[in-house]
């Protein structure tokens, strides 16, 4: 008899695993298009719209030869949780893909208004309970701006606190502190909106000509002053391995918004990955898309939209 029950066990405990959620492709514009994941059977969910990070990043979360598959992850998971989930390639990937990319001619203020009209496009269903924003890394400061007013709620992960110029000092200082002064020295012309012939190649990566209209448009936000516009429910996440956004920039937000809840993740780096060794196997996993993102991520992020 024990045997028999066991085996008519089985059969649910496989379909408990299969995928509870379809995927479809959805394209706001010809130049955002992405993933959108529905949980099924499902009559009137909330949405999740995520926006990654800096660079060319795409739907997933990857870049070229920087796989991990960090945001496709955290969709999934919302999904099975029974929250709809839109992930969008920046539109830089389609214009690498059409040959139409002018690096001087982007603008942070590109992205924001990229952010708006996905927001508006999938408000005009009016098929959703609720809309929340969530951003990645610069994802984090181009979100909060987005869903000022036009979003239930907004999630930052792994965002910064300051303004770009002083996170990216800190960061190169740490790997070079002879070119301290010299960063200072172009981030001042840039904050000014001043743009400048670089003279040190070492730092071509940065402060290239063609990419100084774009540092000039971004470093016009101060994070701390954007957060603390927001009238709706706010999470901010970090975790204590993120080798890019100290755990401190979230504390700043935290001050910035004293409503918000702060979720400081033990272990998770910045591509929202749980690292048990040092900065070797933190690098590594920026190449790991077999490797899960935290549990705590997935679990903070699905019951803050629920609470909703």
């Amino acid at each position: 008899m024990k045997k028999i029950l066991l085996l008519l066990l089985i059969p649910s405990v496989l379909l408990a695993q299969k995928p509870t959620f379809k995927t479809d492709e959805i394209a706001v514009n010809d130049l955002l298009k992405g993933t959108l994941y529905t949980p099924e059977n499902a009559k009137k969910t909330p949405l999740l719209i995520l926006l990654s990070g800096s660079g060319p990043t795409d739907r997933n979360g990857n870049q070229a030869g920087m796989e991990n598959n960090s945001l496709k992850m955290l969709s999934e998971s919302a999904a099975k949780s029974g929250i709809a989930v839109y992930t969008f390639d920046k539109r830089i990937i389609a214009q690498m893909k059409n040959g139409t990319v002018d690096e001087k001619t982007l603008s942070f203020e590109d992205f924001i208004n990229d952010a708006k009209q996905v927001i508006s496009f999938f408000r005009a269903k009016k098929k959703y309970s609720k809309i929340v924003v969530a951003g990645h890394s610069e994802g984090s400061l181009i979100g909060m701006i987005a869903a000022n007013g036009n979003a239930d709620g907004f999630i930052s992960i792994s965002g910064a606190g300051r303004s770009i110029d002083k996170v990216v000092t800190d960061q190169i200082v740490k790997q070079a502190p002879m070119l301290k002064d010299e960063v200072e020295k172009d981030f001042a012309l840039l904050k000014k909106g001043e743009t400048f012939t670089l003279q040190d190649q070492t730092l071509a990566m940065l402060f290239r000509e063609s990419v100084q209209p774009y540092l000039i448009s971004w470093l016009k936000y101060d994070p701390t002053a954007e957060i603390a516009k927001l009238k709706i429910p706010v999470l901010i996440i970090n975790g204590t391995k993120d080798l890019q956004v100290n755990q401190s920039e979230a504390e700043l937000l935290k001050a910035a918004k004293p409503d918000a809840k702060l979720v400081i993740i033990e272990n998770m780096n910045h591509v929202l990955k749980e690292i048990s060794g040092g900065d070797q196997e933190n690098g590594a996993s920026y190449s790991n898309p077999e490797l899960p993102i935290s549990d705590k991520l997935t679990t903070s992020v699905n019951q803050f939209i629920k609470s909703l």
